[in-house]
C-alpha cells in the first residue's frame, strides 16, 4: 500500500464514513461479549458461536464462517470439526491495552452466502502477574531541622503494570519516630506516596535516616515493591523555594519538533545567598522513556523525544524546584499532546473471491474494514473506487465495506480487473491509502464454437487415395478451459441414401477431412455434408458448417468409337465411287469420352492407309474425305486407320479401322470374297449374332427394293457421280480439338445409310438415327444396335 496527500477525484465514487461513530449495527443487532484470562494457554474454549449466534448446526461451516480482528490479527480460531471458538495464542493484557481498562478487543464474526456479520468484543481480564516498581532504588530528601511537623514531602510513585485490583493500592513505610506515608489518589487515577513529619527534626541528635518505602498492590496474594529513602538532616534554611502555580498545563502538537519549547515553569526562594539560588528538576523521570527534559536554570521544558498522539494523548509531570540549601518545592504540569493528520487509513482486506463466474450480478467480491490511528476530523475516511469499473462499493456494519459487481461480467470482453480501493481520510493535510486487487473472471459455456466459414468448398480429385486428406474445417470458441475445447463430427446426411460414412471421415479433434475412398468423376462429380462443432461445456453448445466437395475430372477415360463400331460379325466397307472428286465425304468417325472438360476435347488424325494421300481426315470433326480424285491407278481396295485422341495429360486414344471400297458401280463382283471377310472377321459376339437374325428376317423384304435401287444406281453412274461431289475446303483445316461434351452426332448429310455384307450375300438399306444420347463412358448395348452397320454415304438431303 503506498500512502500519498491527494484530493479525491470528482468522478470517483465515495463513500463516506466517521470512524468516530463506532457502533454501526444491523437493525436489533447486539454485540457479544466473551472473556478470557489473560496468559491463558492457546486452544483452550471460549464459546460456541453455532449456539450463540442462533444456527443450525454445520452452518458456520458450509457459510465459511472467519473471526476477523483489526489489523488482521488472529487472536480467535475455530474448532475444525465443531466450529467452536478457541483461544489462538497466549494473551498478554499489558502488552495489548498497557493502562487502559477494561482490555477490550472487538471482532466480528463474518459469515458467506448471504453475507452476514455479527460483532462480538473479547474481554481479556487481568491477573496478578506484575509486582509494583519504584523507578528508582533510592531516593533522596533534604529536610531543614527548622520544618515544623505536619510537612507533606511528595515521593517518586511505583509503577503497577496490572489493572483494577491487581494495581497498586498502597504505600507503607519502615516503622519510625518522625515520619509516616500517605497514599494520594491522582487525577489520571495513580497512587502517589506523601512522606509527612510527624516530629521535628533535630541535626545535632541524628544529622541522617534511612527509611524503606514499600509499594503494595491488591492482588491474592499481594505483590509489592521497595525502595529506601535517604533523608540528611540540613541546618537552618527558612524558606523553601515556591512555583508561581501549583498546577501548570501545556498543549503540544504530536509532529513538534526535537527540542521544541513546551512551557516554562518559574519558582523564587525568598533567602538570600546561595539558599536563593533555585534549581529545577523533572520529579520521577524514566529517563529512558520521558520525552521532555527541563532547563536547571531557566525552567524551559523542551521536547527531547517524538510524541505520539496514538500512543499517549497526555502526560502528567512534576516538577521540582530546589534551593542552594537543599529545600525544595513541586508542582504539577500536565501536557496535552494535540493529534495532527500524521496517519494514513489503514485497509484491512478480510475476504477477497477471485476469480467470479461470469453472467452473474450482484456478487460479493472481498470484504474489507477501514480505520485511522487519528482521532477527530483526522479520523473521518473516505472510500472509493475507479468510476469506469462494473463493481460497487457498499458499506457494512461498523467499518466495514464489501465490493460488488455492479451487474454481470462477460469474461469474453474482460478476463481481469486490477481495482484500486483508495481510502482518504478528511485531514490537513489529506492522507490517503491505495490497496490493488486483481479480479479474475471464471469462464461459463455461454458461447457456442463458431466455424471460420459457414460453408466450405473442397475439391477432389478423382482416383485418390483411400484416407486422402482432402482439407479442413475450423471453429473457434471464445470461452476458456474445457469450455473452449472442440469436438468435431459428421452430421446426419439430409438424403439418408447418400452413404457418407463411407465417403467421408473427420478428425475429432482438429476437423482435417479425409477422402474414405477413391471417388470417380464419372459416378459422383459432387456431394455436401455437414459437419457439427460442440465444446465440452456444460451443458455443451454447438454449431455447424456446410461442406461441398467437388470431384475434379482426370484422364482416366480414353475415347469410344461409336461409329463405325469394331465389334461388329463382319468389318464394314464405305463405298466410294472413282468418279469421286477431291472432298468427297468417305464417312464420320464418331467417339465419345467419358471423362469432362479438357480431357474429353477428342482430335482426329489419319495413321495409316493403303495409298498415303488419297484420303484425309477433319482433326476437329472425325469427317474422312478423299484427299484428291480418284483414279483408275488407285486400289480398289483401301484400309484406313483412324485415331482419336483426347487431350488430357498424359492424352489417351483409340483407334479405328475401316475399309475402303472404290467401285464404278453397285454390282456384286466388287463386294469382297466371303472367304475374305471370313478370314478377316473374328469370333463374332452375341450381339452381332442378334443383329444378324434380326436382319435376316426382314432381309426378303428389302432384297428386291435393293437390287432395282443398285441397277438405277449403276444405270445412271454419271449423274451419281456428279450429286455425290463436295468442294474441298481450301486452306488448313480448322483447329485440331473440338469438345464433343461426352456426345457424338453424325453431320446432317448423313441421311441414309447403305451396308454391304460379303457375309450375307445381302445387301441392306436402313434409315440412319441421329446419335442424341449422352454416353459419357457407358457401353450400351442399344448403341451397337443402332450403329453396328456403315455404309457408302451418298449425300442425299
Amino acid at each position: 500500500m503506498e500512502m500519498v496527500q491527494t484530493k479525491v477525484h470528482h468522478k470517483k465514487r465515495q463513500v463516506v464514513i466517521f470512524i468516530i461513530l463506532i457502533l454501526l449495527w444491523e437493525a436489533g443487532s447486539e454485540s457479544i461479549q466473551y472473556s478470557v484470562l489473560e496468559e491463558t494457554e492457546s486452544g483452550i474454549f471460549v464459546a460456541n458461536l453455532t449456539k450463540d449466534l442462533g444456527l443450525r448446526m454445520g452452518e458456520l461451516a458450509a457459510r465459511g464462517a472467519r473471526v476477523v480482528f483489526k489489523g488482521n490479527k488472529q487472536y480467535l480460531q475455530f474448532d475444525p470439526e465443531t466450529y467452536d471458538l478457541l483461544l489462538n495464542e497466549k494473551l498478554d493484557r499489558e502488552e495489548l491495552c498497557g493502562s487502559t481498562e477494561p482490555c477490550v478487543l472487538p471482532f466480528q464474526v463474518l459469515l458467506e452466502n448471504p453475507l452476514q456479520f455479527f460483532q462480538a468484543v473479547l474481554l481479556i481480564r487481568d491477573i496478578n502477574d506484575h509486582a509494583p516498581e519504584f523507578p528508582a532504588r533510592e531516593m533522596l530528601l533534604n529536610i531543614s531541622e527548622i520544618t515544623m511537623p505536619g510537612k507533606v514531602f511528595p515521593l517518586k510513585m511505583a509503577q503497577d503494570l496490572d489493572a483494577g485490583s491487581n494495581s497498586l493500592q498502597s504505600y507503607i513505610i519502615s516503622s519510625n519516630p518522625h515520619f509516616h506515608v500517605l497514599t494520594r489518589n491522582r487525577k489520571d487515577g495513580r497512587k502517589s506516596p506523601e512522606l509527612v513529619l510527624d516530629k521535628a527534626l533535630d541535626r545535632e541528635v541524628q544529622p541522617e535516616l534511612r527509611l524503606t518505602l514499600t509499594a503494595l498492590d491488591g492482588g491474592s496474594p499481594p505483590r509489592s515493591g521497595t525502595t529506601e529513602i535517604q533523608i540528611l538532616v540540613l541546618d537552618i534554611n527558612d524558606n523553601t523555594p515556591e512555583f508561581a502555580q501549583e498546577f501548570y498545563e501545556a498543549q503540544v502538537p504530536e509532529n513538534s519538533s526535537l527540542g521544541s519549547l513546551v512551557i516554562t515553569v518559574s519558582a523564587r526562594d525568598l533567602d538570600a545567598g546561595s539558599f536563593g539560588e533555585v534549581s529545577y528538576a523533572l520529579f520521577q523521570v524514566d529517563d529512558v522513556n520521558e520525552p521532555f527534559a527541563i532547563n536547571a536554570n531557566t525552567g524551559e521544558i523542551r521536547l527531547r523525544k517524538t510524541l505520539d498522539f496514538e500512543e499517549f494523548q497526555s502526560y502528567q509531570v512534576d516538577v521540582e524546584a530546589t534551593d542552594g540549601g537543599g529545600l525544595s518545592g513541586k508542582c504539577s504540569l500536565v501536557i496535552k499532546v494535540l493529534d495532527v493528520n500524521d496517519n494514513a487509513p489503514e485497509l484491512t482486506m478480510s475476504s477477497l473471491t477471485s476469480p467470479i463466474p461470469e453472467n452473474l450480478p450482484e456478487i460479493i467480491v472481498a470484504v474489507f474494514s477501514v480505520s485511522d490511528a487519528d482521532s477527530g476530523h483526522n479520523q473521518q475516511i473516505t472510500c472509493s473506487i475507479d468510476d469506469n469499473l462494473p463493481f460497487l462499493l457498499r458499506p457494512s456494519v461498523e467499518n466495514f465495506y464489501t465490493l460488488v459487481t455492479e451487474g454481470a461480467l462477460d469474461r469474453e470482453s474482460r478476463a481481469e480487473y486490477n481495482i484500486t480501493i483508495t481510502v482518504t481520510d478528511m485531514g490537513t493535510p489529506r492522507l490517503k491509502t491505495e490497496h490493488n486487487i486483481t479480479v479474475r473472471v471464471s469462464d461459463v459455456n455461454d458461447n457456442a464454437p463458431a466455424f471460420t466459414q459457414t460453408a466450405y468448398t473442397l475439391r477432389v480429385r478423382e482416383n485418390n487415395s483411400p484416407a486422402l486428406h482432402i482439407g479442413s474445417v475450423s471453429a473457434t470458441d471464445r470461452d476458456a478451459g474445457a469450455n473452449a475445447q472442440v469436438t468435431y463430427s459428421l452430421l446426419p446426411p439430409h438424403d439418408p441414401h447418400v452413404p457418407l460414412a463411407s465417403l467421408v471421415s473427420v478428425n475429432p479433434d482438429n476437423g482435417h477431412l479425409f477422402a474414405l475412398r477413391s471417388l470417380d468423376y464419372e459416378a459422383l462429380r459432387a456431394f455436401e455434408f455437414r459437419v457439427g462443432a460442440a465444446d465440452r461445456g456444460s451443458p455443451p453448445l454447438s454449431s455447424q458448417a456446410l461442406v461441398r466437395v467437388l470431384v475434379e475430372d482426370a484422364n482416366d477415360n480414353a475415347p469410344f468409337v461409336l461409329h463405325p463400331l469394331q465389334n461388329a460379325s463382319a468389318p464394314c466397307t464405305e463405298l466410294v465411287p472413282r468418279a469421286a472428286e477431291a472432298g468427297y465425304l468417305v464417312t464420320k468417325v464418331v467417339a465419345v469420352d467419358g471423362d469432362a472438360g479438357q480431357n474429353a476435347w477428342l482430335s482426329y488424325q489419319l495413321l495409316k492407309a493403303t495409298e498415303p494421300g488419297l484420303f484425309g481426315v477433319w482433326a476437329h470433326n472425325g469427317e474422312v474425305r478423299t484427299a484428291r480424285p480418284l483414279s483408275e491407278r488407285d486400289a480398289a481396295k483401301q484400309r484406313l486407320v483412324v485415331q482419336v485422341k483426347d487431350n488430357g495429360e498424359p492424352p489417351l486414344s483409340a483407334s479405328v479401322t475401316l475399309h475402303v471400297l472404290l467401285v464404278d458401280g453397285f454390282s456384286q463382283p466388287y463386294l469382297p470374297a466371303p472367304e475374305a471377310e471370313a478370314a478377316d472377321a473374328g469370333p463374332a459376339d452375341p450381339l452381332t449374332v442378334y443383329l444378324v437374325v434380326a436382319l435376316a428376317s426382314v432381309s426378303s423384304l428389302f432384297l428386291f427394293s435393293v437390287l432395282v435401287f443398285v441397277a438405277v444406281r449403276l444405270c445412271r453412274r454419271g449423274g451419281a457421280a456428279s450429286v455425290g461431289r463436295r468442294s474441298v475446303p481450301e486452306g488448313h483445316f480448322p483447329g485440331p480439338l473440338v469438345d464433343v461434351s461426352g456426345t457424338g452426332t453424325l453431320s446432317q448429310s448423313y441421311q441414309y445409310e447403305v451396308c454391304l455384307r460379303g457375309g450375307t450375300g445381302t445387301n441392306e438399306f436402313k434409315f440412319l438415327k441421329p446419335v442424341l444420347s449422352n454416353f459419357m463412358g457407358e457401353r450400351v448395348a442399344t448403341d451397337t444396335e443402332e450403329n453396328s452397320n456403315c455404309g457408302n454415304h451418298f449425300g442425299f438431303n
